[in-house]
């Protein structure tokens, strides 16, 4: 298993820019590839980007392309979340996720951190 903490989270106006950070613990870090989540109240937990481990082949969803950077440090074993021209509908609690090998999908979470765009 590894161990997730997600920071970087607060109130921001529209149009401003957050970075969120997620670091991992425990020796040999080493996943199949790393990922934000969000969720707003009320609506499905849906991804945001995701960053291979190795190679660093990544993935944005529609909504943040252009807006949002994905990025690692692998010496770190940490991976980071830009974002810039925040919007009200980026509100949410935003999630940090690990998908191991031999694993299908993401199943180490943290516990999250909140962004809170006013308008």
């Amino acid at each position: 298993q590894v161990q997730l903490v997600e920071s970087g989270g607060g109130l921001v106006q529209a149009g401003g820019s957050l970075r969120l950070s997620c670091a991992a613990s425990g020796r040999s870090f080493s996943p199949y590839a790393m990922g934000w989540f969000r969720q707003a109240p009320g609506k499905e937990r849906e991804t945001v980007a995701t960053i291979r481990w190795s190679g660093g082949s990544t993935y944005y969803a529609d909504s943040v392309k252009g807006r949002f950077t994905i990025s690692k440090d692998n010496a770190k074993n940490t991976i980071y979340l830009q974002m810039n021209s925040l919007k009200p509908e980026d509100t949410a609690v935003y999630y940090c996720a690990a998908r191991l090998w031999l694993s299908g999908t993401f199943g180490s979470w943290g516990q999250g951190t909140q962004v809170t765009v006013s308008s």
